[in-house]
Order: structure tokens, then sequence, then C-alpha cells
């Protein structure tokens, strides 16, 4: 059965990381919902367009994880957001994947929802104040992954991100490909939790 994730997307988020996110589980098969917090298509911070399929009211909950792209506009509003929060804080007390990405680990997960007290993870690089500010372990790791919570630096790690979302999810065949055909290593992990 075919996992399915919740991409929530709003204005400014981030080109690379909406899409390679987007991309990469397309590609694992997994069933992949794109919302915006409001009606019609919504614009990246650079340009890209987006057409969502719903809106997050109208979205549910029916999924095995959330997955928020940065861009400190995209990220401001997310942690704003009351519906959005409340899904963070529900999928992660459940178990399910709550992934996020450049600014969203720290304004929406550390500072927002307040599901990183006393857990490893990384962020955008001017970020790591708000990101502890909220009891995370600053790793300054490009991808960080603590149980079914996995965060990401920025756009220079967004195909990793994706790629570690896919393999979490339970396609680990389709990463190696990728990776392969890609010619992408694994990032080379390291003990989480020194930088704080």
């Amino acid at each position: 059965m075919k996992k399915k994730i919740l991409i929530v997307l709003s204005e400014g988020f981030e080109d690379v990381e909406g899409v390679s996110v987007i991309d990469v589980l397309n590609r694992a098969e997994m069933e992949v919902t794109v919302a915006c917090l409001s009606e019609g298509p919504v614009k990246a911070a650079y340009g890209t367009v987006i057409l969502p399929q719903t809106t997050l009211d109208k979205a549910g909950d029916d999924f095995d994880g959330i997955v928020l792209p940065g861009g400190v506009k995209n990220a401001r509003s997310l942690a704003k957001n009351m519906k959005v929060l409340e899904l963070v804080r529900k999928f992660e007390s459940q178990g399910k994947l709550v992934g996020a990405i450049c600014a969203a680990p720290s304004l929406v997960l550390s500072q927002a929802a307040g599901v990183l007290k006393g857990r490893p993870a990384t962020g955008a690089p001017g970020f790591e104040k708000e990101l502890a500010s909220g009891g995370a372990i600053v790793t300054g790791q490009a991808v960080t992954s603590d149980g079914n919570i996995i965060t990401g630096m920025g756009p220079g790690a967004a195909l990793e991100f994706a790629l570690t979302l896919a393999e979490y999810l339970g396609a680990g065949k389709t990463v190696e490909e990728l990776r392969s055909k890609w010619r992408m290593p694994k990032q080379a992990s390291e003990p989480a939790g020194a930088k704080r």
C-alpha cells in the first residue's frame, strides 16, 4: 500500500525544496498531496508556480506524514497557521513522519509547534538561535534524522533531504537506484548533538 504524504506550501516557499520533495516522493511511488493555505496556484520565492491539489483545510489528516519546505516567508506563514501546528503535533505524537527543511524546522517545528525539545535537528544557517530556543539540539548537519522527525539545512540539502524522507518511508530500493543514477553518494552521518 502506498504511503500518503502531505506537503504544505504557501506563498514564498523555497523553490528547490518544494519541488525536490514532490519529485522524489512521486518517483518513490508515494501518494503525494500538495496542499496550500489558500485556493489557487502558489508562487515560490524565485518564481516557480505550483498548482496544489487542495487547500490545507480540505486535506484532512489521513496521511502517513507531513513535510514542510522552507523559505522564510513560507515558514513564517506555516508557523502562524493553527491547522499546520495541530497536524505537526498530532503526527509527531503518533509517530508519523514529520519532515521540515530550511527555516521550517526553526520557525515551525521548534518555536511554534514545540516538537523538537531535546531532539537533534538541523535547519537554515542563521536560524540556529531560533532552532535552539525550542529546545532542539542543533547538529549543523545537512540532514538530521531522529526517529520520525527528519530535518534539512536548506536548498543545497534538498535532494538529500527528499531521499532521506523516501528511505524512511520504505522506498530504500528506489533511493539506491536514484543515488546511483544521479551519482549521489549517501551523506556521511555524524553523531548528533555537538553544537548547541
